[in-house]
């Protein structure tokens, strides 16, 4: 196991800078997920780190030594690739061990390693077949058993799972928090799927357009997003935003009118914004509650309803927004074409200013002392 630091790293490519002006500090043993949209440079970063992407410049720190210029077999991390990248005609015992041999590795070493790997991963009894004779997760779980029998001190993961159909990514994404329950080991793992994010991560860097907009644990995110950018990505499905208009604000709150005229108070420390001033309310639809029990309330026409079981999800126009959501319970008997409220609880808004930038939430969510 091995911190990994980052200070002011940079990376342009023909003078296109793609990773910003990066600042992180990863400790020994965390679960770290880097998360954003295709093109933010999260897989970039993950391949600095490796190696495998020179530095324009800053400073990268791997168990306190600066490894910028170290070649990737020399900085003990190991990656776990999108593409499995097995060699069809070895053994799985072959494959996890092929690295070890090219390294001139004592056999009875090599041995030793893939056994315990193989017992980690519940590979044991598929040590002699073949890549062909494998499903997709135990392909994967191979690729993953190669890289830790090289003993790595930071395993790093690079969209692991995006070849899998959704069982199988539910299946492996419990495989890999087993394992590094297990292992302990430093893990930073790529992903643009916010669930898996939110499921595996110790802590959450949300990227946007290669510079770090919020680094935090998956709740913390959730709950106190920093800004519209990752209210809007954190959270399945995701957060509505409705315009609004600043009445009064203060440190202790903020008064908003709604598009129909209504008007409600937000905890929320409002400094920085002025009467007048355009401001964005966001409500995830989660958090939409009847219209008898709302603090305030915007009516709409239901376009579609989406039943899931235990849960309905209905898409809404409200407020000239098309696709509004509100989440509710799976029996409640709602149909298209129906006009229905959206109930607004002051207490689980958000409050964006004009700039994007989130005002902080003063509401206490369960677990959260400050």
């Amino acid at each position: 196991m091995a911190t990994v630091t980052l200070n002011n790293i940079c990376k342009s490519y023909d003078g296109i800078p793609i990773s910003k002006n990066i600042d992180l500090e990863i400790q020994q043993g965390e679960f770290v997920v880097f998360v954003g949209p295709s093109g933010c440079g999260k897989s970039t970063l993950l391949r600095m780190i490796a190696g495998l992407e020179e530095i324009t410049s800053g400073d990268l720190h791997i168990g306190g030594k600066r490894v910028n210029d170290v070649p990737p077999a020399e900085r003990s991390v190991g990656m776990v690739f999108q593409s499995y990248a097995l060699y069809p005609h070895l053994s799985v015992a072959e494959n996890m061990g092929f690295g070890l041999k090219l390294a001139k590795t004592d056999k009875g070493e090599i041995d030793k390693r893939i056994g315990e790997a193989a017992r980690t991963l519940q590979l044991s009894q598929l040590l002699d077949r073949k890549p062909k004779d494998l499903s997709g997760g135990q392909r994967q779980r191979v690729a993953i058993g190669r890289t830790m029998v090289r003993e790595p001190q930071v395993l790093l993961f690079d969209e692991p799972l995006s070849n899998l159909d959704a069982g199988l990514r539910v299946q492996m994404r419990i495989e890999i928090a087993k394992l590094h329950q297990r292992l302990k080991s430093t893990m930073i793992y790529v992903t643009h799927d916010q669930v898996e994010a939110m499921t595996l991560a110790d802590k959450i860097v949300v990227l946007d357009h290669g510079r770090v907009s919020q680094v935090g644990a998956p709740l913390e995110l959730y709950h106190y997003p920093a800004n519209r950018f990752v209210a809007g990505f954190i959270g399945s499905p995701g957060m509505n935003f409705i315009p609004a208009q600043v009445i009064s604000a203060n440190c202790d709150s903020a008064r908003v009118s709604l598009p129909n005229g209504e008007q409600i108070e937000l905890p929320v420390n409002g400094d920085g914004l002025s009467a007048g001033d355009n401001a964005t309310l966001g409500i995830r639809p989660e958090h939409c509650v009847p219209a008898e029990q709302a603090d305030a309330s915007l009516v709409g026409d239901v376009n579609v309803v989406e039943r899931l079981g235990d849960q309905t999800l209905l898409y809404m126009t409200i407020a000239g927004i098309d696709n509004a959501i509100v989440r509710l319970h799976g029996d409640r008997p709602i149909h298209a074409n129906q006009s229905l409220a959206m109930g607004l609880d002051a207490k689980r808004c958000h409050l964006f200013r004009a700039d994007g930038s989130a005002c902080q939430r003063l509401y206490k969510e369960a677990g959260f002392d400050s």
